[in-house]
């Protein structure tokens, strides 16, 4: 039901935008949101935003990454700005039932996102 796509291979400073489309007429009323796993890391939740359009960001990536989501086109997106090569992971759009939490309910396939330095 989550179709997460965009990434790939960029060097240290560059952009990506990564975009979570999601089948189903509820889209509008679920919490979104992204994670990402590294190799030998916990899976950690990299930004969500609500239903009412409220966002959260982790420490790591706050004031470079942007996440936001298109209601019309059942589609979110994390834009990734002044990416590290402690950004490379492999990236998870998840989305929630209960429109104001923490995203876990339903989970996209990952797309890597890989930082050359």
């Amino acid at each position: 039901q989550l179709q997460a796509s965009g990434g790939g291979l960029v060097q240290a400073g560059g952009s990506l935008r990564l975009s979570c489309a999601a089948s189903g007429s509820i889209f509008s009323i679920l919490a979104m949101g992204w994670y990402r796993q590294a190799p030998g890391k916990q899976r950690e939740l990299v930004a969500a935003i609500t239903a009412g359009g409220s966002t959260n960001y982790a420490d790591s990536v706050k004031g470079r990454f942007t996440i936001s989501r298109d209601d019309a086109k059942n589609t979110e997106y994390l834009q990734m700005n002044s990416l590290k090569p402690e950004d490379t992971a492999v990236y998870y759009c998840a989305a929630d039932q209960n429109p104001i939490a923490t995203p876990r309910d339903y989970w996209g396939q990952g797309t890597q996102v890989t930082v050359s330095s």
